[in-house]
């Protein structure tokens, strides 16, 4: 077995995204992760971050690692509150998307914590869909609607339509000007940057516009968090949404070359899934979910959920 704290650090590291943030939440610093991290590359014989100045990516075999690692420790979280429910007392485990989670849901987390100081959150981030049937939750913020048509696990959870999205392109205002972006026939011109999101840009143009468009160029990134920083850095257009990318469109990092609502397509992307087989407190998910309407309220976003 490799060393545990080895473990719980890269498992840390992993899913929070980077060194520091591993770090602040075990309350080590970040050299004592890299320091772990590093034995259990030793131990294992393969690279699991590939490293760069200020940043760290996980190689294919870090994803594979991390990915089995989380279902692993979901498994002891699960026996654990099997057989000593008190340790989970008070706490409404969320768990989403790790771009949702990052861009959208955790920086509003302080705003509903100030006003419920008595609920404390486990936030926690879905790989895919299978994580629905082996990590412990209360409430979930899935992408895409989940499959659960082939699971024998279908009636521990409840699914319904959470956020009608709208995407549409974007890019940085600087390569806006350069390529002259007026219409979706102008994206020859353009690199396109892909995702995973709700929406492909080969549908999306099928969408809008007649035309076939060859672009100049591709990059495709597996997270959205990822493709909306390659596009505020100039690297080409994402096809993305407005909830994700709400803070970089306010500050004017990013700009809706095509601003003409015929350019923008609204796909129903979020679903909001409980989980029937463990019940923390029916008020503190209530509260949550309440929340959670009025923060889409308050960002103007459409949703079916509650007649928002």
């Amino acid at each position: 077995m490799p060393p545990l704290k080895a473990l719980l650090a890269f498992e840390a590291a992993a899913r929070r995204g980077s060194f520091a943030l591993g770090a602040e939440e075990l309350a080590v610093t970040p050299s004592a992760v890299s320091h772990h991290i590093q034995q259990l590359e030793d131990f294992l014989g393969v690279p699991l971050f590939q490293r760069h100045p200020g940043r760290a990516a996980l190689t294919a075999a870090g994803r594979t690692y991390a990915r089995e690692l989380e279902r692993a420790f979901g498994v002891i979280a699960e026996a654990t509150s099997l057989v000593a429910p008190q340790s989970q007392r008070g706490h409404l485990v969320v768990a989403s998307g790790p771009s949702f989670a990052a861009k959208w849901l955790q920086p509003r987390l302080p705003e509903f914590l100030r006003a419920n100081p008595d609920i404390r959150i486990r936030l926690s981030t879905l790989s895919d869909h299978d994580d629905l049937e082996t990590t412990r939750f209360d409430i979930a913020i899935a992408y895409g609607h989940p499959n659960t048509s082939n699971t024998s696990n279908t009636s521990k959870l409840d699914v319904e339509p959470l956020l009608l999205e709208r995407l549409r392109p974007l890019c940085s205002p600087a390569l806006a000007a350069t390529l002259a972006l007026r219409t979706p026939e102008d994206l020859l011109r353009a690199t396109l940057i892909h995702s995973s999101n709700g929406l492909t840009w080969s549908e999306y143009l099928r969408r809008v516009c007649d035309a076939e468009v060859r672009p100049d160029n591709e990059l495709w990134l597996d997270r959205s968090v990822m493709a909306i920083e390659a596009a505020v850095d100039g690297l080409g257009v994402v096809l993305e949404s407005e909830v994700l990318a709400a803070e970089e469109l306010s500050d004017g990092r990013l700009i809706a070359p095509f601003d003409d609502a015929r350019f923008s397509v609204e796909v129903t992307s979020y679903y909001l899934v409980r989980s029937r087989g463990y019940k923390t407190s029916s008020q503190a998910a209530a509260t949550f979910e309440t929340w959670l309407r009025s923060a889409f309220n308050a960002a103007n976003l459409m949703s079916s959920l509650g007649g928002i």
